[in-house]
């Protein structure tokens, strides 16, 4: 059992809103951002309930999941034009299925954005021993290392840390402007269980600082976790719309006031702007 790290004045607890994802629409929920004016509100609401950071998806003219800078600048400009620079505001580069690694790249390489959340499992597929595929992800990662982009990488089981560390060792994850993702759960499977985080902390021994998102309404139980665990949290209708009785909040701001309540009550004070990015650069 791991130890609990709860305590006063432990390191700020960094809260990101993922307000939307690639797949649901306002059929699953009428409050569901879409639109740059949508996203922005959110935004608004979510940095005023706790939130330092948002986990962008935006839609194409058919609602379909898209990466492209055409829908990606519009929304970014509403948002910054909304809460300034009180928020990091992360672009995905998820492929939902539609785009393939090559495409991702572009599309990031194009929008340069102030962050990029990245899976290693579609940047460079676990199936890959091409030494080419590692070249050219590491290319594409030193370019947005360079240019000053906080990369966030996606890791979806305990054992894709090995192979993170292993690209890291590799020189193919350039940098120290990163952090790491632990996804707890799918979409539609078994509901991510707080016990599922000791297992991915358990198993990581790198420095990078974490953060984790939960499918399913156990999610604040895991973002209490996390904080005890001395991690960061990821919330928000791309993972869940419930409360842990199963009844659907109002909206993005509900679950992060709860992540924030969940934080203060563990001694996390909540994470500025500053204090995000240096989490990003340092680990803390």
């Amino acid at each position: 059992m791991l130890a609990v790290l709860c305590m006063p004045e432990q390191t700020p607890m960094l809260i990101a809103v993922a307000p939307n994802g690639a797949r649901y629409s306002k059929a699953d929920h009428s409050a569901l951002p879409i639109s740059p004016k949508e996203l922005a509100h959110t935004a608004r609401t979510c940095l005023e309930a706790g939130a330092g950071m948002i986990h962008l998806h935006v839609r194409d003219d058919q609602g379909k999941h898209t990466i492209s800078s055409r829908y990606y600048i519009p929304a970014i400009a509403a948002i910054r034009k909304e809460v300034g620079s009180r928020m990091i505001i992360q672009a995905t580069s998820e492929s939902a299925g539609i785009f393939n690694r090559h495409q991702q790249m572009q599309a990031m390489t194009e929008l340069m954005p102030e962050s990029a959340s990245i899976a290693l499992r579609e940047l460079i597929p676990d199936s890959t021993t091409d030494s080419a595929a590692e070249a050219e992800a590491c290319t594409f990662l030193t370019r947005l290392e360079d240019a000053g982009t906080l990369i966030q990488y996606i890791i979806y089981t305990p054992g894709e840390l090995d192979r993170y560390q292993h690209l890291c060792d590799a020189g193919v994850i350039p940098g120290q402007r990163h952090m790491l993702l632990f996804v707890l759960g799918r979409y539609s499977e078994t509901l991510a269980q707080a016990s599922d985080l000791d297992t991915f902390v358990t198993a990581y021994k790198g420095k990078a600082a974490w953060m984790c998102c939960g499918f399913g309404k156990n999610e604040q139980s895991i973002m209490t976790r996390a904080a005890q665990l001395g991690g960061h949290a990821r919330v928000g209708f791309e993972n869940n719309m419930q409360r842990a009785d199963g009844s659907m909040v109002a909206d993005n701001s509900q679950l992060v006031t709860l992540t924030a309540e969940a934080a203060l009550g563990c001694g996390r004070p909540l994470a500025t702007i500053a204090q995000g990015r240096t989490i990003f650069l340092h680990g803390k």
